[in-house]
């Protein structure tokens, strides 16, 4: 009986183990690993807002004299665009409390074909660059606009308006600047029709990123009349929808967009555009493809690039290649991909970085044979 009793007493003290061996491995739990998983800050770290303020505390650190210029640049280049971030948030915030989301996605049924096309012109008439239009993309995809009819203002619309088209003819002349104008509307117009093409095979069934400004629905159409309500106000549910929608969607477009101007201030800062132009000199195919490869990730705005390039074509840079640069870098520079990013799923980031890739380099091959 004592023995039994001494028994017990050590599995007690040894953990409660019942095999009445000595503690080993299979009978405890071991000790937790420490793992960049189980890092509780990794979240914080990796996150939007870490870039927007750890990029401005790391110029501020390492180079003291680009700080100022820096945060000035990036702050003005967001307050430009903070006009069409409000009008594009109200707008989404209204339609969804209102019920009237569906109905305009519906105003687009049977006529996706004339749609493309009013999208490709009024992108090049849209005074818009690659950051200011993702505002509208959001909101066009809030209601159910046809991808495809998105995707040609997507990429028609940081290409020209009118007074990109002077200044790239005051320094380029009217036959390049005519010829990105038709290029930027064609850009559109074969994006858009592409698009279409691959929707009636079964592909971008969800293009829109969960979570993201451009996902959620409202709280539909009136239960009595079947018709948006457009004095959301007088109904409690619709006007919680609309703060609750304005907040949110404002959170977001705020947060990427911020991002988006503190890449560009990096890049504006630390890699001078010279620099980048300087190293897509040359002539024939090959030039016009690297080109497009390197004006993809750089960022030359519409009113930097003309005379940049102007001067390039005059040591030896060929037509063809310049126009590829251009386009390229207006369609599908960084900042403007870390906002597209943030919409929409992988599938159609990759559709939108390849239609301007190889429309840069259709743009350019085609420019090169008829100037």
């Amino acid at each position: 009986m004592s023995d039994t009793i001494e028994r017990i007493e050590l599995d007690q003290n040894s953990g409660g183990a019942s095999c009445g061996a000595p503690k080993t491995a299979c009978c405890t739990t071991p000790a937790s690993k420490w793992t960049w998983k189980t890092f509780p800050g990794k979240d914080y770290i990796f996150s939007t807002w870490a870039v927007v303020l750890g990029g401005p505390l790391l110029v501020l650190l390492l180079d003291q004299v680009q700080f100022v210029p820096f945060v000035t640049f990036a702050i003005q280049a967001f307050l430009g665009t903070l006009p069409y971030i409000a009008f594009a948030v109200a707008l989404i915030a209204w339609l969804k409390a209102s019920g009237a989301e569906a109905y305009v996605g519906r105003a687009f049924e049977g006529r996706e074909t004339q749609a493309i096309f009013l999208a490709a012109l009024f992108g090049g008439l849209a005074p818009f660059c690659s950051c200011e239009v993702i505002p509208f993309i959001a909101g066009l995809l809030a209601v159910g606009a046809p991808l495809s009819a998105i995707m040609a203002f997507w990429l028609s619309s940081p290409l020209i308006d009118p007074p990109t088209l002077l200044i790239t003819a005051g320094a380029l002349g009217w036959p390049f600047a005519i010829g990105k104008a038709v290029s930027a509307v064609a850009l559109g117009l074969f994006g858009g029709f592409l698009v279409s093409l691959l929707l009636k095979t079964g592909a971008f069934a969800n293009p829109v990123k969960i979570g993201s400004s451009a996902s959620g629905c409202g709280c539909g159409a009136s239960p009595q009349t079947g018709r948006p309500v457009w004095k959301f106000w007088r109904e409690t549910e619709r006007t919680d929808k609309f703060y609750v929608e304005l907040k949110t969607n404002a959170l977001f477009l705020v947060k990427w967009l911020a991002l988006a101007y503190v890449l560009e201030a990096a890049l504006v800062t630390y890699v001078p555009a010279n620099l980048i132009a300087g190293v897509v000199g040359g002539e024939g195919v090959g030039s016009i493809a690297i080109s497009a490869l390197v004006g993809m990730p750089a960022y030359l705005n519409s009113y930097v690039a003309p005379p940049l390039l102007a001067g390039l074509m005059d040591q030896g840079m060929s037509a063809g290649a310049a126009m590829a640069f251009m386009i390229a870098g207006a369609v599908s520079s960084i900042p403007a991909m870390a906002a597209v990013w943030s919409l929409v799923k992988p599938q159609v980031f990759a559709t939108y970085l390849g239609l301007g890739f190889v429309g840069a380099v259709l743009s350019g091959l085609i420019f090169q044979l008829v100037i």
